[in-house]
Protein backbone atom coordinates (compact mmCIF):
# COMPACT_ATOMS: atom_id res chain seq x y z
CA UNK A 1 0.00 0.00 0.00
CA UNK A 2 1.60 3.86 -0.69
CA UNK A 3 0.67 6.96 -0.11
CA UNK A 4 -1.20 9.20 -1.98
CA UNK A 5 -1.39 13.40 -0.97
CA UNK A 6 -3.18 15.41 -3.41
CA UNK A 7 -4.55 19.06 -2.77
CA UNK A 8 -6.21 21.54 -4.75
CA UNK A 9 -5.22 25.33 -4.76
CA UNK A 10 -6.95 26.94 -1.91
CA UNK A 11 -9.81 29.38 -3.40
CA UNK A 12 -10.10 32.86 -2.72
CA UNK A 13 -12.96 33.94 -1.18
CA UNK A 14 -13.50 37.61 -2.59
CA UNK A 15 -16.70 35.73 -4.63
CA UNK A 16 -18.82 32.55 -4.99
CA UNK A 17 -17.56 29.33 -6.30
CA UNK A 18 -18.02 28.81 -10.06
CA UNK A 19 -17.66 25.84 -12.60
CA UNK A 20 -14.22 26.66 -13.24
CA UNK A 21 -13.32 25.92 -9.27
CA UNK A 22 -15.72 23.27 -9.60
CA UNK A 23 -13.30 21.68 -12.95
CA UNK A 24 -10.41 21.26 -10.42
CA UNK A 25 -11.66 20.09 -7.27
CA UNK A 26 -13.68 17.35 -8.97
CA UNK A 27 -10.39 16.01 -11.08
CA UNK A 28 -8.48 15.82 -7.62
CA UNK A 29 -11.63 14.13 -6.08
CA UNK A 30 -11.63 11.80 -8.54
CA UNK A 31 -7.95 11.15 -8.22
CA UNK A 32 -8.59 10.88 -4.21
CA UNK A 33 -10.81 8.25 -5.03
CA UNK A 34 -8.52 6.29 -7.01
CA UNK A 35 -5.83 5.92 -4.99
CA UNK A 36 -8.04 4.76 -2.24
CA UNK A 37 -9.78 2.38 -4.80
CA UNK A 38 -6.34 1.12 -5.22
CA UNK A 39 -6.02 0.17 -1.60
CA UNK A 40 -3.20 4.21 -0.63
CA UNK A 41 -3.29 5.59 1.98
CA UNK A 42 -4.84 8.55 0.93
CA UNK A 43 -5.11 12.69 1.83
CA UNK A 44 -7.71 15.25 -0.06
CA UNK A 45 -7.14 18.65 0.73
CA UNK A 46 -9.11 21.62 -0.26
CA UNK A 47 -10.22 24.86 1.49
CA UNK A 48 -10.14 28.91 0.92
CA UNK A 49 -7.89 31.38 1.14
CA UNK A 50 -9.19 34.45 3.12
CA UNK A 51 -6.36 37.29 3.60
CA UNK A 52 -5.31 40.15 1.38
CA UNK A 53 -6.22 43.14 -0.12
CA UNK A 54 -9.03 41.57 -2.57
CA UNK A 55 -11.18 39.88 0.45
CA UNK A 56 -10.41 43.38 2.45
CA UNK A 57 -11.91 45.12 -0.45
CA UNK A 58 -15.27 42.55 -1.21
CA UNK A 59 -15.87 42.68 2.60
CA UNK A 60 -16.32 46.84 2.92
CA UNK A 61 -18.43 46.54 -0.53
CA UNK A 62 -20.57 44.51 1.14
CA UNK A 63 -20.90 46.09 4.17
CA UNK A 64 -19.24 43.21 6.71
CA UNK A 65 -16.00 42.39 8.47
CA UNK A 66 -13.78 40.13 6.81
CA UNK A 67 -14.27 37.88 9.04
CA UNK A 68 -17.62 37.82 8.89
CA UNK A 69 -17.50 37.81 4.93
CA UNK A 70 -15.32 34.78 5.09
CA UNK A 71 -17.17 32.80 7.20
CA UNK A 72 -19.98 32.98 4.67
CA UNK A 73 -18.06 33.15 1.49
CA UNK A 74 -16.02 29.83 2.43
CA UNK A 75 -19.50 27.97 3.46
CA UNK A 76 -20.29 28.55 0.27
CA UNK A 77 -17.52 26.56 -1.50
CA UNK A 78 -18.25 23.97 1.47
CA UNK A 79 -22.19 23.96 0.36
CA UNK A 80 -20.91 23.83 -3.25
CA UNK A 81 -18.41 20.53 -2.95
CA UNK A 82 -21.18 18.79 -0.90
CA UNK A 83 -23.13 19.47 -4.21
CA UNK A 84 -20.43 17.92 -6.00
CA UNK A 85 -19.65 14.74 -3.68
CA UNK A 86 -16.20 15.71 -3.47
CA UNK A 87 -14.94 13.60 -0.87
CA UNK A 88 -11.88 15.77 1.00
CA UNK A 89 -10.39 14.65 4.18
CA UNK A 90 -9.62 18.23 5.37
CA UNK A 91 -10.82 21.55 4.38
CA UNK A 92 -8.28 24.19 5.43
CA UNK A 93 -9.20 27.98 6.03
CA UNK A 94 -5.70 30.47 6.10
CA UNK A 95 -7.67 32.40 9.05
CA UNK A 96 -8.02 29.05 10.97
CA UNK A 97 -5.13 29.41 14.25
CA UNK A 98 -3.10 25.94 13.21
CA UNK A 99 -2.49 28.08 9.76
CA UNK A 100 -1.48 31.36 11.68
CA UNK A 101 1.39 28.89 13.79
CA UNK A 102 2.48 27.10 10.52
CA UNK A 103 2.86 30.37 8.64
CA UNK A 104 4.89 32.22 11.26
CA UNK A 105 7.16 28.98 12.00
CA UNK A 106 7.98 28.39 8.21
CA UNK A 107 8.69 31.51 7.42
CA UNK A 108 10.89 32.71 10.48
CA UNK A 109 12.94 29.20 9.79
CA UNK A 110 13.71 30.96 6.58
CA UNK A 111 14.27 34.31 8.17
CA UNK A 112 16.54 32.29 10.75
CA UNK A 113 18.41 31.08 7.69
CA UNK A 114 19.34 33.88 6.80
CA UNK A 115 16.56 34.09 2.83
CA UNK A 116 14.41 37.13 4.53
CA UNK A 117 15.63 40.81 4.57
CA UNK A 118 14.24 44.33 4.40
CA UNK A 119 14.04 46.86 2.06
CA UNK A 120 11.40 49.37 -0.04
CA UNK A 121 10.00 47.98 -3.04
CA UNK A 122 8.20 50.59 -5.44
CA UNK A 123 6.48 48.94 -8.35
CA UNK A 124 3.46 47.80 -10.60
CA UNK A 125 0.80 46.14 -8.53
CA UNK A 126 -2.42 44.28 -9.32
CA UNK A 127 -5.02 43.74 -6.57
CA UNK A 128 -6.62 41.19 -8.97
CA UNK A 129 -3.62 38.87 -8.42
CA UNK A 130 -2.26 40.36 -5.24
CA UNK A 131 0.97 40.38 -7.91
CA UNK A 132 3.54 42.60 -9.08
CA UNK A 133 4.58 43.12 -12.00
CA UNK A 134 7.77 44.53 -14.16
CA UNK A 135 6.87 47.24 -16.87
CA UNK A 136 7.85 44.34 -19.58
CA UNK A 137 5.63 41.94 -17.74
CA UNK A 138 3.09 44.36 -18.22
CA UNK A 139 0.82 45.32 -21.57
CA UNK A 140 0.56 48.76 -22.02
CA UNK A 141 0.47 49.21 -17.84
CA UNK A 142 -2.11 46.68 -17.76
CA UNK A 143 -2.45 43.57 -15.79
CA UNK A 144 -1.52 40.83 -18.58
CA UNK A 145 -4.25 38.30 -17.15
CA UNK A 146 -6.99 40.74 -15.86
CA UNK A 147 -6.49 43.54 -18.29
CA UNK A 148 -6.93 46.23 -15.88
CA UNK A 149 -4.92 49.33 -15.06
CA UNK A 150 -2.06 48.46 -12.70
CA UNK A 151 -1.05 50.67 -9.76
CA UNK A 152 2.26 51.78 -9.08
CA UNK A 153 3.24 50.99 -5.21
CA UNK A 154 6.23 52.17 -3.04
CA UNK A 155 6.43 50.63 1.00
CA UNK A 156 8.61 49.17 2.93
CA UNK A 157 8.41 45.75 2.86
CA UNK A 158 10.25 42.13 3.85
CA UNK A 159 12.08 40.38 0.54
CA UNK A 160 12.53 36.85 0.31
CA UNK A 161 15.96 35.95 -1.59
CA UNK A 162 14.43 34.37 -4.20
CA UNK A 163 17.61 35.11 -6.48
CA UNK A 164 19.53 32.60 -4.45
CA UNK A 165 17.73 29.49 -5.38
CA UNK A 166 17.99 30.13 -9.32
CA UNK A 167 21.03 27.21 -9.69
CA UNK A 168 19.30 25.02 -6.87
CA UNK A 169 15.35 25.06 -9.00
CA UNK A 170 17.37 24.16 -12.18
CA UNK A 171 19.13 21.81 -10.53
CA UNK A 172 15.98 20.26 -9.00
CA UNK A 173 14.08 20.20 -12.12
CA UNK A 174 17.07 18.53 -14.06
CA UNK A 175 16.73 15.79 -11.48
CA UNK A 176 13.20 15.17 -11.20
CA UNK A 177 11.87 15.53 -14.98
CA UNK A 178 8.35 14.68 -13.76
CA UNK A 179 8.45 17.39 -10.85
CA UNK A 180 5.70 19.80 -13.12
CA UNK A 181 3.42 17.55 -15.86
CA UNK A 182 2.48 18.21 -18.26
CA UNK A 183 5.83 18.63 -20.18
CA UNK A 184 4.70 21.78 -21.53
CA UNK A 185 4.04 23.55 -17.90
CA UNK A 186 7.50 22.02 -16.65
CA UNK A 187 9.34 23.87 -19.38
CA UNK A 188 7.52 26.72 -18.55
CA UNK A 189 8.49 27.02 -15.31
CA UNK A 190 11.84 25.90 -16.53
CA UNK A 191 12.15 28.74 -18.65
CA UNK A 192 11.02 31.24 -16.18
CA UNK A 193 13.82 30.15 -13.62
CA UNK A 194 16.47 30.51 -16.78
CA UNK A 195 15.52 33.95 -17.23
CA UNK A 196 16.98 35.02 -13.72
CA UNK A 197 15.05 35.31 -10.86
CA UNK A 198 14.69 38.82 -8.85
CA UNK A 199 14.26 38.61 -4.83
CA UNK A 200 9.93 38.83 -4.32
CA UNK A 201 8.06 40.92 -1.75
CA UNK A 202 6.80 38.84 1.03
CA UNK A 203 4.93 41.32 3.41
CA UNK A 204 2.57 44.68 3.74
CA UNK A 205 2.25 47.44 5.52
CA UNK A 206 -0.52 48.78 4.02
CA UNK A 207 -3.25 46.24 4.70
CA UNK A 208 -3.96 44.80 8.06
CA UNK A 209 -6.22 41.54 6.55
CA UNK A 210 -2.65 38.72 7.29
CA UNK A 211 -1.06 36.67 9.03
CA UNK A 212 1.19 38.92 11.60
CA UNK A 213 5.06 38.79 11.01
CA UNK A 214 6.28 37.36 14.18
CA UNK A 215 9.80 39.57 14.48
CA UNK A 216 7.90 42.81 12.80
CA UNK A 217 4.55 44.11 14.50
CA UNK A 218 4.09 46.45 11.51
CA UNK A 219 3.80 43.59 8.19
CA UNK A 220 1.44 40.80 7.83
CA UNK A 221 2.69 38.00 5.52
CA UNK A 222 1.58 38.99 1.81
CA UNK A 223 -1.18 36.96 1.12
CA UNK A 224 0.52 34.50 -1.64
CA UNK A 225 3.39 33.23 0.82
CA UNK A 226 0.63 32.93 3.69
CA UNK A 227 -1.41 30.87 1.14
CA UNK A 228 1.36 28.27 -0.06
CA UNK A 229 1.97 27.13 3.42
CA UNK A 230 -1.64 25.79 3.75
CA UNK A 231 -0.31 22.77 2.21
CA UNK A 232 1.98 22.24 4.99
CA UNK A 233 -0.40 23.31 7.97
CA UNK A 234 -3.03 20.59 6.87
CA UNK A 235 -0.33 18.08 7.80
CA UNK A 236 0.90 19.35 11.00
CA UNK A 237 3.86 21.63 9.92
CA UNK A 238 5.48 23.04 13.42
CA UNK A 239 3.15 20.68 15.02
CA UNK A 240 3.87 16.86 14.01
CA UNK A 241 6.63 15.83 12.39
CA UNK A 242 6.41 12.86 11.93
CA UNK A 243 2.75 13.78 9.90
CA UNK A 244 4.77 15.82 7.62
CA UNK A 245 7.44 12.92 6.91
CA UNK A 246 4.62 10.66 6.32
CA UNK A 247 2.38 12.95 4.19
CA UNK A 248 5.35 15.59 1.86
CA UNK A 249 7.29 12.93 0.32
CA UNK A 250 3.65 11.59 -1.32
CA UNK A 251 2.83 15.02 -1.69
CA UNK A 252 0.55 16.20 -5.38
CA UNK A 253 -0.59 19.48 -5.98
CA UNK A 254 -3.06 19.83 -8.70
CA UNK A 255 -3.46 23.34 -10.15
CA UNK A 256 -4.17 25.99 -13.08
CA UNK A 257 -1.94 27.05 -15.12
CA UNK A 258 -2.11 30.82 -14.30
CA UNK A 259 -0.11 30.27 -10.56
CA UNK A 260 2.29 27.89 -11.98
CA UNK A 261 5.28 30.71 -11.08
CA UNK A 262 3.91 30.56 -7.56
CA UNK A 263 3.74 26.97 -6.99
CA UNK A 264 6.68 25.91 -9.83
CA UNK A 265 9.61 28.59 -8.55
CA UNK A 266 8.51 30.43 -5.63
CA UNK A 267 7.36 27.65 -3.72
CA UNK A 268 9.89 25.06 -4.46
CA UNK A 269 12.70 27.59 -3.51
CA UNK A 270 10.51 28.50 -0.46
CA UNK A 271 10.92 25.01 0.80
CA UNK A 272 14.42 24.63 0.29
CA UNK A 273 15.17 28.05 2.27
CA UNK A 274 13.14 26.66 5.33
CA UNK A 275 15.26 23.35 4.91
CA UNK A 276 12.80 21.15 3.87
CA UNK A 277 12.33 19.21 -0.15
CA UNK A 278 10.11 20.56 -2.39
CA UNK A 279 6.37 19.25 -3.00
CA UNK A 280 7.51 15.86 -5.04
CA UNK A 281 4.64 16.68 -8.00
CA UNK A 282 2.83 19.51 -9.59
CA UNK A 283 -0.27 18.94 -12.44
CA UNK A 284 -1.39 21.44 -14.31
CA UNK A 285 -4.39 22.10 -15.49
CA UNK A 286 -5.72 24.39 -18.28
CA UNK A 287 -8.98 26.58 -18.47
CA UNK A 288 -12.53 26.07 -19.10
CA UNK A 289 -13.41 28.91 -21.62
CA UNK A 290 -16.47 30.31 -22.47
CA UNK A 291 -16.39 31.21 -26.38
CA UNK A 292 -12.75 31.69 -26.05
CA UNK A 293 -12.56 33.60 -22.37
CA UNK A 294 -11.22 32.25 -19.36
CA UNK A 295 -13.87 32.68 -16.29
CA UNK A 296 -13.23 35.10 -14.25
CA UNK A 297 -14.64 36.91 -11.72
CA UNK A 298 -13.62 40.27 -12.54
CA UNK A 299 -15.35 39.05 -16.05
CA UNK A 300 -18.30 38.55 -14.51
CA UNK A 301 -18.06 42.01 -12.35
CA UNK A 302 -18.10 43.91 -15.44
CA UNK A 303 -21.01 42.43 -17.38
CA UNK A 304 -19.00 40.40 -19.77
CA UNK A 305 -19.99 36.44 -18.16
CA UNK A 306 -22.48 35.33 -15.82
CA UNK A 307 -20.88 33.13 -13.79
CA UNK A 308 -23.97 32.76 -11.33
CA UNK A 309 -25.82 31.27 -14.10
CA UNK A 310 -22.94 28.17 -14.16
CA UNK A 311 -22.53 27.79 -10.57
CA UNK A 312 -21.78 24.00 -9.54
CA UNK A 313 -24.88 23.86 -7.69
CA UNK A 314 -26.86 25.21 -10.58
CA UNK A 315 -25.07 22.36 -13.51
CA UNK A 316 -26.42 19.60 -10.37
CA UNK A 317 -29.89 20.55 -10.58
CA UNK A 318 -30.11 20.85 -14.25
CA UNK A 319 -28.11 17.82 -15.38
CA UNK A 320 -27.33 15.86 -11.89
CA UNK A 321 -24.39 15.06 -9.85
CA UNK A 322 -22.28 12.29 -11.60
CA UNK A 323 -23.43 14.14 -15.05
CA UNK A 324 -21.82 17.19 -14.19
CA UNK A 325 -18.58 14.91 -12.84
CA UNK A 326 -17.91 12.85 -15.83
CA UNK A 327 -18.18 16.19 -18.14
CA UNK A 328 -15.45 17.63 -16.24
CA UNK A 329 -13.47 14.98 -16.42
CA UNK A 330 -13.73 13.59 -19.76
CA UNK A 331 -14.13 16.25 -22.23
CA UNK A 332 -10.82 17.89 -21.43
CA UNK A 333 -7.09 16.04 -21.15
CA UNK A 334 -6.45 17.26 -17.88
CA UNK A 335 -3.37 20.04 -19.11
CA UNK A 336 -4.86 21.04 -22.30
CA UNK A 337 -8.03 24.35 -22.32
CA UNK A 338 -11.21 23.29 -22.65
CA UNK A 339 -14.30 24.72 -23.95
CA UNK A 340 -17.21 24.77 -21.33
CA UNK A 341 -20.94 24.92 -22.68
CA UNK A 342 -24.03 23.47 -21.61
CA UNK A 343 -25.05 21.89 -25.34
CA UNK A 344 -21.58 20.14 -24.57
CA UNK A 345 -22.52 18.75 -21.23
CA UNK A 346 -25.62 17.72 -22.97
CA UNK A 347 -24.08 15.85 -25.64
CA UNK A 348 -22.17 14.12 -23.55
CA UNK A 349 -24.75 13.24 -20.99
CA UNK A 350 -26.95 11.75 -24.13
CA UNK A 351 -24.21 9.98 -25.95
CA UNK A 352 -22.21 8.61 -23.19
CA UNK A 353 -23.95 8.40 -19.94
CA UNK A 354 -27.63 7.86 -21.74
CA UNK A 355 -27.49 6.06 -25.25
CA UNK A 356 -23.94 3.57 -24.02
CA UNK A 357 -23.51 3.34 -20.28
CA UNK A 358 -27.27 3.92 -19.57
CA UNK A 359 -28.90 1.53 -22.00
CA UNK A 360 -26.70 -0.88 -21.71
CA UNK A 361 -27.34 -1.32 -17.88
CA UNK A 362 -31.17 -1.53 -18.70
CA UNK A 363 -31.48 -3.94 -21.60
CA UNK A 364 -29.37 -6.47 -19.86
CA UNK A 365 -31.24 -5.84 -16.37
CA UNK A 366 -34.31 -6.13 -18.88
CA UNK A 367 -33.39 -9.82 -20.90
CA UNK A 368 -31.60 -10.89 -17.20
CA UNK A 369 -35.54 -10.70 -16.16
CA UNK A 370 -36.95 -12.10 -18.99
CA UNK A 371 -35.28 -14.40 -20.28
CA UNK A 372 -33.77 -15.85 -16.77
CA UNK A 373 -36.06 -15.37 -13.92
CA UNK A 374 -34.45 -12.20 -12.55
CA UNK A 375 -31.14 -14.21 -11.92
CA UNK A 376 -28.43 -12.95 -13.15
CA UNK A 377 -25.96 -15.86 -14.40
CA UNK A 378 -21.98 -16.39 -14.56
CA UNK A 379 -19.75 -14.96 -16.41
CA UNK A 380 -17.69 -17.68 -18.79
CA UNK A 381 -13.66 -17.50 -18.06
CA UNK A 382 -13.03 -17.96 -21.84
CA UNK A 383 -15.37 -15.19 -22.61
CA UNK A 384 -14.93 -13.14 -25.66
CA UNK A 385 -15.64 -9.76 -23.68
CA UNK A 386 -12.66 -10.95 -21.52
CA UNK A 387 -9.58 -9.21 -23.28
CA UNK A 388 -11.72 -6.18 -23.86
CA UNK A 389 -12.29 -6.40 -20.36
CA UNK A 390 -8.36 -6.86 -19.28
CA UNK A 391 -8.03 -4.45 -21.90
CA UNK A 392 -9.87 -1.52 -20.19
CA UNK A 393 -8.85 -2.58 -16.71
CA UNK A 394 -4.77 -2.39 -17.72
CA UNK A 395 -5.33 1.10 -19.42
CA UNK A 396 -7.91 2.63 -16.80
CA UNK A 397 -5.74 1.99 -14.36
CA UNK A 398 -2.20 3.46 -15.82
CA UNK A 399 -4.46 6.90 -17.04
CA UNK A 400 -5.76 7.34 -13.30
CA UNK A 401 -2.02 6.70 -12.34
CA UNK A 402 -0.81 9.26 -14.83
CA UNK A 403 -3.40 12.09 -13.86
CA UNK A 404 -5.38 11.40 -17.29
CA UNK A 405 -9.14 11.00 -16.10
CA UNK A 406 -10.58 11.53 -19.78
CA UNK A 407 -7.95 8.88 -21.18
CA UNK A 408 -9.04 6.50 -17.84
CA UNK A 409 -12.73 7.03 -18.97
CA UNK A 410 -12.45 6.58 -22.53
CA UNK A 411 -10.75 2.93 -21.70
CA UNK A 412 -13.31 2.07 -20.03
CA UNK A 413 -16.10 3.52 -22.43
CA UNK A 414 -14.15 1.45 -24.61
CA UNK A 415 -15.50 -1.58 -22.52
CA UNK A 416 -18.49 -0.63 -22.87
CA UNK A 417 -18.84 0.04 -26.37
CA UNK A 418 -17.44 -3.39 -26.57
CA UNK A 419 -20.30 -5.02 -24.33
CA UNK A 420 -23.13 -3.07 -26.46
CA UNK A 421 -21.16 -4.79 -29.75
CA UNK A 422 -20.99 -7.90 -28.03
CA UNK A 423 -25.10 -8.19 -26.82
CA UNK A 424 -26.06 -6.51 -31.05
CA UNK A 425 -23.96 -9.88 -32.13
CA UNK A 426 -25.47 -12.70 -30.21
CA UNK A 427 -29.00 -10.62 -29.65
CA UNK A 428 -30.09 -12.24 -26.17
CA UNK A 429 -33.25 -10.86 -26.13
CA UNK A 430 -34.25 -12.71 -29.52
CA UNK A 431 -32.93 -16.26 -27.70
CA UNK A 432 -34.71 -18.95 -26.00
CA UNK A 433 -34.48 -18.98 -22.24
CA UNK A 434 -31.05 -21.77 -21.73
CA UNK A 435 -27.14 -22.53 -21.19
CA UNK A 436 -26.55 -19.69 -24.33
CA UNK A 437 -28.75 -16.79 -23.33
CA UNK A 438 -27.23 -17.59 -19.80
CA UNK A 439 -23.69 -17.29 -20.98
CA UNK A 440 -23.72 -14.23 -23.03
CA UNK A 441 -25.64 -12.30 -19.81
CA UNK A 442 -23.30 -13.85 -17.48
CA UNK A 443 -20.37 -12.07 -19.48
CA UNK A 444 -22.45 -9.16 -20.20
CA UNK A 445 -22.87 -8.80 -16.25
CA UNK A 446 -19.46 -9.36 -15.26
CA UNK A 447 -18.42 -6.27 -18.26
CA UNK A 448 -20.94 -4.10 -16.33
CA UNK A 449 -19.77 -4.96 -12.57
CA UNK A 450 -16.15 -3.98 -13.90
CA UNK A 451 -17.28 -0.74 -15.22
CA UNK A 452 -19.57 0.07 -12.22
CA UNK A 453 -15.67 -0.36 -10.61
CA UNK A 454 -13.82 1.53 -12.85
CA UNK A 455 -15.83 4.79 -12.75
CA UNK A 456 -15.87 4.84 -9.39
CA UNK A 457 -13.99 8.02 -8.98
CA UNK A 458 -15.74 9.92 -11.41
CA UNK A 459 -19.55 8.82 -10.86
CA UNK A 460 -19.73 7.35 -7.26
CA UNK A 461 -23.71 7.28 -6.69
CA UNK A 462 -24.54 5.80 -10.31
CA UNK A 463 -22.00 3.17 -9.73
CA UNK A 464 -23.42 2.06 -6.61
CA UNK A 465 -26.57 2.20 -8.13
CA UNK A 466 -25.72 -0.10 -11.03
CA UNK A 467 -23.86 -2.33 -8.21
CA UNK A 468 -27.27 -2.89 -6.69
CA UNK A 469 -29.44 -3.30 -9.79
CA UNK A 470 -26.60 -6.50 -11.17
CA UNK A 471 -27.65 -8.15 -7.33
CA UNK A 472 -24.72 -7.31 -5.31
CA UNK A 473 -23.99 -6.11 -2.04
CA UNK A 474 -21.62 -3.80 -0.53
CA UNK A 475 -20.18 -1.06 -3.04
CA UNK A 476 -17.59 -1.42 -5.56
CA UNK A 477 -15.22 0.19 -3.54
CA UNK A 478 -15.55 -2.49 -0.37
CA UNK A 479 -12.33 -4.14 -1.80
CA UNK A 480 -9.66 -2.88 -3.02
CA UNK A 481 -8.91 -2.97 -6.74
CA UNK A 482 -6.56 -5.97 -6.80
CA UNK A 483 -9.43 -7.88 -5.35
CA UNK A 484 -12.41 -7.06 -7.18
CA UNK A 485 -11.29 -6.01 -10.94
CA UNK A 486 -10.30 -9.26 -12.49
CA UNK A 487 -12.41 -11.27 -14.53
CA UNK A 488 -14.83 -13.91 -13.29
CA UNK A 489 -16.11 -12.18 -10.08
CA UNK A 490 -19.54 -11.98 -10.88
CA UNK A 491 -21.38 -14.85 -8.78
CA UNK A 492 -24.19 -15.44 -10.68
CA UNK A 493 -27.93 -16.49 -9.19
CA UNK A 494 -28.12 -13.08 -7.84
CA UNK A 495 -31.34 -11.08 -8.31
CA UNK A 496 -30.62 -8.74 -10.98
CA UNK A 497 -33.32 -5.69 -10.70
CA UNK A 498 -34.80 -3.40 -13.51
CA UNK A 499 -35.39 -0.09 -13.04
CA UNK A 500 -35.75 3.73 -13.88
CA UNK A 501 -33.22 5.03 -16.66
CA UNK A 502 -30.23 5.77 -15.14
CA UNK A 503 -29.92 8.61 -17.13
CA UNK A 504 -33.30 10.00 -18.47
CA UNK A 505 -32.41 11.80 -22.65
CA UNK A 506 -32.40 15.77 -21.76
CA UNK A 507 -33.44 18.07 -25.19
CA UNK A 508 -30.60 19.65 -26.57
CA UNK A 509 -31.74 22.97 -25.40
CA UNK A 510 -31.28 22.04 -21.79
Amino acid sequence: MGRFYITTPIYYVNDAPHVGHAYCTVNADAMARWHRLIGDETKFLTGTDEHGQKVADAAAKHDMSARDWTDRTSARFQEAWDALDISYDDFIRTTEPRHYESVQKFLTAIYENGYIYKDVYKGLYCVSCEDYFTPEASVGGNCPIHGRPLIEMEEENWFFRLSAFEDRLLEHYAEHPSFVTPETKRNEAYSFIKGGLRDISITRTSIAWGVPVPWDENHVFYVWYDALINYLTAIGYGRDDDEVAKWWPNSHHLIGKEIIRFHCVWWPAMCMAAGLEPVSHVQVHGWLLIGGQKLSKTMAAEGELRLSDIAPVMLTNLFGVDPIRYYLLRETSLGNDGEFSLEGITQRYNTDLANNLGNLVARVTAVVNSKCAGAGPAPRPDSALRADAERAIHETAEAWSDFAPQRALEATWGLIGATNAYLELHAPWKMEPGPEVDAVLGDALEAIRLVAILTTPAMPRVCEEIWRRIGLGGSPCESTFDQSATWGQYPGGVTVHRGDPLFPRIKSDA
